[in-house]
């Protein structure tokens, strides 16, 4: 049986228009308008030269809608402008279209305005309740530290009329169409009636508004239209409407268009000149949407649409990726509101969809148990096999290949029985087999008779077979990617600046670009074509702190990309592992014989880098199958063992594996939370040729999990910035985050991780918490309790409280600020109450990553042209507090790390609450210089260390859950989705391993 994914049938009528005069029009005579579809007959798109299959079920429920009819950008406040010189061609016009530009000295010349500010004038005293936080604003008109530089960002100033009107109209059509044959509808709207719309050329989102630069003759419209589009099924009075082509059936669609709101760009002018700043005036969001959605018009005609990114094969073809999926480049555009102005900000990006063929071919390539599918047509599936396959499919459209159509269907599971058993009752109450059914109906005999078939219904018995389906294009991959299939892609995404600069040059001014159409124009928009130019500074490296056989070391990272070694160093806290053991997993023979000089030259490294690991194990090597991992049972009683071999005082177990393992999990939770020991691993390829840098990696990685530290600041945070920090007052740094299950999981728990750092003023140790929550919820629910904890971890090592509370936060979208802010401040509040009171200061910062912004070294500065360093990447320490950032709000780009392969991605820092009153200088100048302090490596990292140290954690937690969550990977599949079932919690860490950095 087939079921169509919408479903579009209706009642016959004729085809009309009734317009509904405007409220202010005393005439009461409506007005009608005959229309039809003129269809091309030499295009067989829409003939439905076959009957129907069988009968559908009824309407499915409607596809969600790309993005909410009011959708919220971002809730922004005020802040003056700052002056800047105007003698400098590198800068972009602001949105008022006047001209402004900065120079290199008066960056400079901050430095004499920042001595004389007031340092407490900006943050508000802090709420008694959540309903009066107010987000950040900026505290200074940017930093002043670090020599200038000239940068291009990929943003592209849009000028905009503020006079300019913009009407918006709710269209409701009926039924329900899909995404592109809604479009249909507008296009036809536009193409036939523009006398009705007065000759505008609206914008539609793809779901109930649309925007107009004029209004349309009448406040209200009523129309019938009527397209072909083929119908497997009777109409609700149980006719088929027909075209006067015989056996061309048509869908009649009502369509409701009435006027909402009228709106121009005044506030959003005013909002991006910070005039009348008050410092609560929210972001006029209504005006930025409509201009969101005009610059999106025309990329979604031309491009595969995925999120905010289209993708096009123009634009270099799609490339086979492995497992039944291609690789497709396209570009992201987001319009932001920023220092200059609005700015369209457009990026290269690639992603993987699942390929175009048949459903049985696509079964041969993702799943290697059904490699040879098509050579053994009458195989069929174990229970385990037949999870794994509707796994793979769930949620995937098809069509199908036996009938000309244009219907899509969506796959919801299997069928319990394979295809040669199964029946179906037809309208008449007969029961019929599927196979005799494709036999006397399409003369076909179905060949794969031992598979099940789709079920393409949430609640009805409607079926189709395998080999008579194909995968639809352009539809993205959500199932996780192999390591493959991600190093594919990485490459495919992997251009360096000059190339990747080039590659979005070429989109904004191309065919499928933001400015290929004539949208923009209609609605007085106008789209820069150059990048903009700014002024970026790069930060100096911090001087660190080593040791050298018990004396102290300083060092000062030099090097281009600021790495440094240990050359004739120790690491700056080294420990003692007197009583650790090894266990293999898997391994040739001759790969085994490879562990003895292994843990001769680990030993060897670590007392190179002033760590003592005894070159003696508890036990011999203990050498176990691979598929140990795979039973719980014995590879916790394996470890136990070991465990009881050292009196239960065992300090490591460094684990030797043939190969990756999804007994890892298993692993890493028996270790840390039933037994209590750290576990190392590594992979046997890496022993065949030890190098240095791995011998030292793993040093580095056990020294840090068993208590030690790599290196430290060799001046102190407090004699860096000390107006805030004291050394008798210590601050606590803590990360949080929170991990979502993968895109098709409709049932696992989120988990939340938060660190915090436990000494001071190195701040260099942290601590870790985590919980289990529910699914897909982003605010961290039980955080108050977590905080709390951590503080009492700070209390008990230091004696004192925190007397400061530095608080970031990863994985925020804008649109979640306010949100995130409100409950989660609130939390860290309470957890601070429990002592009486303790009420620290505390800032709020969110960190973002995953964004779209870049920056390019600029080929107009002499010195970049001079050392040819323009194809290069941006150097660590570049950062960017002005024109690109928000108008008012205090937030910078900070790229800390060197970029070895494609473009470095800067991170975003956007402080959302601030009572410690940090300078745009002094905070820049925490983040970068913490940025050298992470345990696993000599080189500044992408991003603060308490948010990389909560995303470890947090990942840990979720392997904990991995192995219940594939156990219970049947309730996902059923026809009819459940709610989420109730939390899983984690399983609670040994107190001994609770107090270490094991996630690292």
């Amino acid at each position: 049986m087939e079921h169509t994914e919408n479903s579009n049938k209706c009642n016959s009528k004729s085809t009309t228009a009734k317009i509904c005069p405007n409220n202010n029009n005393n005439n009461n005579n409506n007005h009608y308008i005959a229309f039809g579809f003129h269809h091309n007959t030499n295009n067989n798109q829409y003939h439905e030269t076959y009957p129907p299959l069988l009968p559908l079920p009824p309407l499915l429920p409607p596809l969600q809608l790309p993005f909410p009819q009011n959708h919220n950008f971002r809730s922004r406040t005020h802040l003056h402008k700052p002056s800047f010189n105007q003698n400098h061609p590198f800068l972009a016009t602001p949105s008022d279209f006047k001209i402004q530009q900065i120079s290199a000295s008066k960056v400079l010349q901050r430095q004499n305005d920042v001595s004389k500010q007031k340092y407490g004038r900006r943050v508000r005293a802090a709420a008694t309740t959540t309903e009066s936080v107010v987000v950040a604003r900026r505290p200074d008109s940017g930093g002043v530290e670090g020599p200038v530089i000239s940068l291009l960002a990929n943003h592209f100033l849009v000028q905009f009329d503020p006079s300019q009107r913009i009407f918006h109209y709710d269209v409701e059509i009926s039924p329900h169409p899909s995404k592109d044959i809604a479009r249909l509808i507008k296009k036809k709207l536009v193409e036939d009636h523009s006398v009705m719309l007065s000759g505008a050329l609206p914008v539609y989102d793809g779901g109930r508004t649309i925007y107009s630069p004029i209004e349309f003759q009448n406040n209200k419209i009523e129309f019938y239209i009527s397209l072909p589009i083929p119908s497997s099924g009777s109409n609700k009075s149980g006719e088929i409407v027909k075209l006067q082509k015989e056996g061309q059936q048509i869908k009649l669609f009502r369509v409701n268009i009435k006027l909402i709101s009228k709106f121009d760009g005044k506030e959003l002018n005013s909002y991006l000149n910070k005039e009348g700043d008050d410092g609560g005036s929210p972001l006029p969001q209504e005006y930025l949407h409509a201009l969101d959605v005009v610059l999106r018009e025309s990329p979604t005609e031309k491009c595969i649409t995925a999120g905010r990114s289209f993708y096009s094969s123009c634009m270099g073809g799609q490339k086979d990726i492995g497992g039944g999926a291609v690789a497709l480049r396209g570009f992201f555009q987001s319009l932001r509101p920023t220092q200059q102005g609005l700015a369209l900000n457009v990026d290269f990006s690639v992603t993987a969809f699942h390929e175009s063929i048949g459903v049985i071919t696509y079964l041969e390539k993702r799943l290697d148990f059904l490699h040879d599918i098509s050579h053994r047509k009458t195989r069929g599936l174990t229970n385990e096999e037949k999870k794994e396959v509707e796994k793979a499919l769930k949620n995937i459209r098809v069509f199908v290949c036996h009938r000309e159509t244009v219907q899509r269907y969506r796959i919801y599971s299997l069928t319990e029985e394979v295809t040669e058993n199964l029946c179906f009752q037809d309208r008449d109450g007969k029961i019929l087999r599927i196979v005799s059914y494709f036999k006397d109906h399409y003369n076909y005999d179905i060949l794969y008779r031992n598979l099940p078939c789709l079920q393409i219904s949430r609640s009805k018995p409607c079926y189709l077979p395998m080999e008579l389906c194909m995968i639809c294009e352009g539809q993205k991959f959500l199932g996780k990617l192999s390591d493959d299939q991600t190093a594919r892609i990485l490459k495919m995404g992997c251009q360096r600046p000059r190339e990747r600069k080039a590659i979005i040059d070429r989109v904004v001014t191309g065919l499928v670009g933001p400015t290929s159409g004539n949208h923009a124009s209609d609605f007085k928009l106008q789209i820069s074509k150059e990048m903009t130019q700014l002024y970026g500074r790069i930060l100096q490296p911090p001087k660190l702190k080593l040791g050298d056989r018990g004396q102290v070391r300083n060092l000062i990272p030099s090097r281009h990309d600021r790495q440094w070694n240990f050359l004739d160093s120790h690491v700056f806290e080294s420990t003692r592992v007197e009583r650790w053991a090894l266990m293999s997993f898997g391994g040739t023979s001759d790969q085994k014989s490879h562990v003895p000089k292994f843990i001769n030259q680990l030993c060897q490294r670590c007392e190179q880098l002033g760590i003592f690991l005894n070159k003696n194990t508890v036990l011999n090597p203990q050498f176990e199958p691979l598929h140990l991992l795979n039973n719980v049972k014995n590879l916790e009683s394996k470890l136990n063992k070991l465990h009881r071999a050292s009196f239960n005082n065992l300090q490591l177990v460094i684990c030797v594996m043939e190969r990756k393992h999804k007994g890892y999990a298993d692993l890493k939770r028996i270790a840390e939370t039933s037994i209590g020991i750290v576990t190392q691993c590594c992979l046997y390829p890496n022993l065949g040729k030890i190098s240095s840098q791995f011998l030292a990696n793993l040093a580095l990685k056990i020294n840090a999990k068993v208590g030690g530290c790599t290196v430290a600041l060799y001046n102190s945070l407090p004699s860096q910035i000390p107006r805030l920090f004291k050394h008798d007052g210590p601050v606590i740094f803590m990360g949080a985050d929170v991990t979502h299950p993968h895109p098709l999981d409709d049932f696992s728990p989120s988990v939340a991780a938060v660190v915090g750092s436990v000494n001071w003023p190195a701040a260099n140790k942290y601590v870790s918490r985590m919980r289990s929550q529910t699914h897909r919820q982003e605010i961290i629910q039980d955080l108050s309790a977590m905080v709390g904890e951590i503080i009492d971890d700070f209390y008990e090592e230091l004696l004192k409280l925190p007397e400061r509370i530095i608080f970031f936060r990863d994985g925020v979208s804008e649109t979640q600020f306010l949100k995130v802010l409100k409950e989660e401040l609130q939390a860290i509040r309470l957890a601070c109450s429990r002592f009486p009171g303790y009420k620290p200061p505390i800032t709020f910062v969110v960190v973002q990553k995953r964004h779209h912004t870049r920056l390019f070294p600029c080929e107009l500065d002499p010195s970049t042209t001079k050392n040819t360093l323009f194809n290069e990447n941006i150097l660590p320490g570049t950062v960017v507090d002005t024109v690109i950032t928000h108008p008012s709000e205090f937030d910078f780009y900070l790229c800390s790390h060197w970029g070895v392969k494609g473009t470095s991605r800067p991170i975003h820092y956007h402080v959302l609450w601030d009572e410690n009153q940090f300078t745009s200088d002094e905070l820049q100048k925490l983040v970068y210089n913490l940025c050298y302090t992470f345990v696993r490596c000599t080189k500044p990292i992408s991003l603060v260390p308490p948010v990389y140290y909560a995303h470890l954690a947090a990942y840990r937690g979720r392997l904990y859950l991995e192995r219940s969550d594939l156990s219970t990977l049947t309730r996902s599949s059923n026809i009819s989705r459940a709610a989420p079932p109730k939390t899983t919690p984690l399983p609670k860490l040994t107190e001994n391993i609770k107090r270490l950095m094991f996630y690292c």
